[in-house]
Order: C-alpha cells, then sequence, then structure tokens
C-alpha cells in the first residue's frame, strides 16, 4: 500500500484543488465569484469548518481576496496566469486621504462576519483587506464594541418596515418577527451582538423597537406592558437565532455537521430510550427537534396566542399593568 493510500489527501485540500485549477485555467478569472464557505459546504457536503479552510488556503496563496459586496472573488493578482482583468468593477481605491469611509469599513466587516464568523472580525484584519495601516481605522470607530454596534445596526437597516396598523397587530408583530428571524438567518453573528441588559444605542437598531411600539398604539397597553412586549418578541427571535449560530460554530469547531452528529449519537440515543423510562421521548419523531424553522413559527404562534388572551381580558391588562384586577 502506498503512502498516499495510507495518507489521503484532507477533503479541504482536495476541494481547493478543484477550485485552484479553475482558477489558473482561466475557468474563473480575476474579478469572478467562487463559492462562498456555505456554498462550499453544501456543494461538496463538508463541514462548515472544512469549507472556512478551503476558502483560507485559496486566501493564502494569493488566489483570492475578499471584496466588499461581492464576497470572495479570484485576486486580480492571477491576471498574468489567467489573462487579461474581468471587465468587472475592481475593488474600489482608498479615498485620497488614505483612510477608508466609514460605510465601506462596515460592509467589509459585515462581509467577514458573514463568511468566516465574529471570531474574524478585528481592526487589523479590516485594515488588511481594505489596504490601510491598522491605527487608520481607529478614526472610525473608537473601538471593536462600536464596530460590532454599527455592524449590527447596519444589518439592521437592510430591513424595509411597512407602515405599522394597516394589517392589524398580530399581523405586524408576525411580520417583523420573521424578518428578524430572516436576517438572523442571514447574519448568523448577529445573535451574539444584541444585548438586552446593555441594548445598542443605534438608529436602526431602535426602529425595530419603536416600530413594535408603534404596533400596539391604541392596544389599550400602557406604555411599559408594550415596552415588555417589543423585548418579549425580540428576545424570542434571537433566542432561537442563537440556536442556529451555535450549530454553525459546532460544526466549524467539530468539523462534524448536525446530520453527522445525530447519526453518531442514534446508538446512544436508541440504549436509553430503550430502557423504558421516557416513554414519550421514545414516542417523539426526531424531525421536529431538527426543524429550527418549524420550532421558530411555533413558538412564535404560542407567543402570539397568549398575547391575544392578554388584549381581549381587562382583568388580565390591568394585572399586566400592574394594577389591582377588579372585584
Amino acid at each position: 500500500m502506498s503512502a498516499q493510500a495510507q495518507h489521503p489527501e484532507p477533503p479541504y485540500r482536495a476541494i481547493a484543488a478543484q477550485l485552484r485549477t479553475r482558477i489558473e485555467s482561466g475557468e474563473l478569472r480575476p474579478g469572478d465569484r467562487v463559492p462562498s464557505v456555505r456554498q462550499i459546504a453544501q456543494r461538496w457536503g463538508v463541514a462548515v469548518a472544512t469549507a472556512t479552510k478551503v476558502t483560507a488556503l485559496l486566501r493564502a496563496e494569493g488566489l483570492v481576496e475578499a471584496r466588499v459586496g461581492a464576497g470572495t472573488v479570484v485576486s486580480a493578482s492571477r491576471a498574468s496566469v489567467a489573462g487579461p482583468v474581468s471587465t468587472r468593477a475592481p475593488r474600489r481605491p482608498v479615498p485620497a486621504d488614505g483612510e477608508p469611509h466609514r460605510e465601506r469599513l462596515l460592509r467589509t466587516a459585515i462581509a467577514i462576519a458573514d463568511n468566516e464568523g465574529l471570531e474574524a472580525v478585528s481592526m487589523r484584519r479590516l485594515a488588511a483587506e481594505l489596504g490601510v495601516g491598522p491605527m487608520s481605522l481607529y478614526r472610525y470607530m473608537a473601538n471593536k464594541d462600536e464596530l460590532l454596534t454599527q455592524m449590527a445596526d447596519a444589518v439592521f437597516g437592510e430591513l424595509d418596515l411597512p407602515e405599522p396598523g394597516v394589517l392589524g397587530w398580530r399581523a405586524d408583530l408576525e411580520r417583523i418577527a420573521r424578518l428578524q428571524w430572516q436576517l438572523c438567518r442571514r447574519h448568523l453573528w448577529l445573535p451574539r451582538v444584541v444585548s438586552f441588559t446593555r441594548p445598542l444605542l443605534a438608529l436602526n437598531t431602535m426602529a425595530q423597537t419603536e416600530w413594535i411600539l408603534r404596533a400596539l398604539d391604541g392596544s389599550g397597553l400602557s406604555a411599559e406592558v408594550r415596552m415588555r412586549e417589543a423585548l418579549t418578541l425580540h428576545s424570542l427571535v434571537l433566542t432561537a437565532a442563537l440556536s442556529v449560530a451555535e450549530e454553525a460554530e459546532a460544526e466549524q469547531n467539530t468539523g462534524v455537521t448536525l446530520d453527522g452528529w445525530r447519526a453518531a449519537a442514534r446508538t446512544r440515543a436508541h440504549k436509553l430510550l430503550g430502557t423504558g423510562r421516557f416513554p414519550q421521548l421514545a414516542a417523539t419523531p426526531e424531525e421536529p427537534t431538527a426543524d429550527l424553522d418549524g420550532l421558530f413559527e411555533y413558538g412564535l404562534a404560542r407567543h402570539l396566542d397568549g398575547f391575544a388572551v392578554l388584549l381581549a381580558d381587562p382583568a388580565r391588562r390591568d394585572r399586566a399593568h400592574g394594577e389591582p384586577a377588579g372585584p
């Protein structure tokens, strides 16, 4: 048996080799997008951690680079190998004062967080991507905490919220909760940035809460109770989204997908369930716990059912306000 057979090439190197061949043959030209980390994971059936290694290896070889608004693209330096540079727009130049604009800095940070996780975002990494000195960034961001706040505020600004009150309170709360859920699915790092004890004091973030308060205006609830409802709805979305983010992180850290983990754990699960001590769990199919979108929708519906009861019962509204109920 050959040494190569005994030590097969790691999957990430094999995938990187395929993409390298496409770049060096000219199939993928400078400026062309290459598959993102998530696309690699889906297309080749590997964990996010493996897909991340693919991108990191290609970047280290100078084959690809992150480009604001475009994701990961073939590096312009490959023009000498793959022929003339693509007619696609090149990376936006650094302004004449040698420092990047705040908006461009945020878009770059968000792209890094989306593709590689929040831990990959740092002032040094941003400076490298933007081609400037790290200290120049502090003209726009005092520290990383401010950077994370502004990143979150920028992605909340992606939501196009209609005028509340047209379709009724329930339709409004369903709409904003689902929009925020979809936003967290696109930006898995977002739930880790939002805090209820130390809220993000930024325009687009505060607008989310303001919108819910307006949707509940005229409901007969006090400002305090409406605020509690807004925070509870935010919490429902972010708690569910955190499970998605934690699963992605677990895949990246362990290299094991959720399906792979379930397959490995199935024997032990069957053994425990076969003891007869957990008859209700044994009768429960796996699908409900695996369907995070379904769990979110179930939690949202049950929460709003309960809120509807509160609105319909004057005595409950009084208790929610902290007032004594009638006789």
